[in-house]
């Protein structure tokens, strides 16, 4: 026998929520990525190269979908992952208002929205395991990197 039952259910729960997790930015992509508005933009020295967004995003939403697993495990659906699915779905509205409604200033609440949705759903992470609240700390900066990114491009190109 190759595994037992709890072990299937429990894998493919994670292979679930590396799923869902990656749809935030699979389903954002259509609507709206970066192209020759972004590459127009006023940017700080600061800012990176565009190379630099795809390797972390990906281990940045491979980390969130284990830790999401990791609370399932422990406790199922209840506060923790509402607050995981809430964080996505800023996290997937973000992008077509900033890359594709070019609406810096109202990418700027939502990024905000979701940084504070992001260490509300780390710290409900933390009470129940210790090891996906800390695999939520990576995403966290990020964001923080982020939402001073969008504040700046945002003031470097008002009109």
């Amino acid at each position: 026998m190759n595994g037992s039952p709890t072990s299937t259910r429990s894998g493919l729960a994670l292979a679930g929520f590396i799923v869902i997790t990656f749809c935030a930015p699979a389903l954002s992509a259509f609507i709206g990525m970066p192209g020759p508005w972004y590459e127009a933009l006023q940017k700080p020295t600061w800012n990176p190269p565009a190379w630099v967004f795809g390797p972390a995003w990906t281990l940045l939403y491979t980390l969130m979908a284990v830790a999401a697993w990791l609370v399932w495990k422990r406790v199922g659906f209840g506060k923790p992952l509402t607050l995981y699915f809430m964080q996505l779905v800023l996290n997937a509205a973000w992008t077509p208002i900033f890359f594709g409604a070019h609406q810096l200033g109202a990418a700027l609440i939502v990024i905000v929205a979701m940084w504070v949705a992001i260490l509300l759903t780390l710290l409900s992470f933390r009470r129940v395991n210790a090891t996906a609240g800390w695999l939520f700390v990576p995403y966290l900066a990020w964001v923080s990197f982020a939402t001073c990114l969008n504040f700046t491009l945002w003031r470097l190109n008002a009109a």
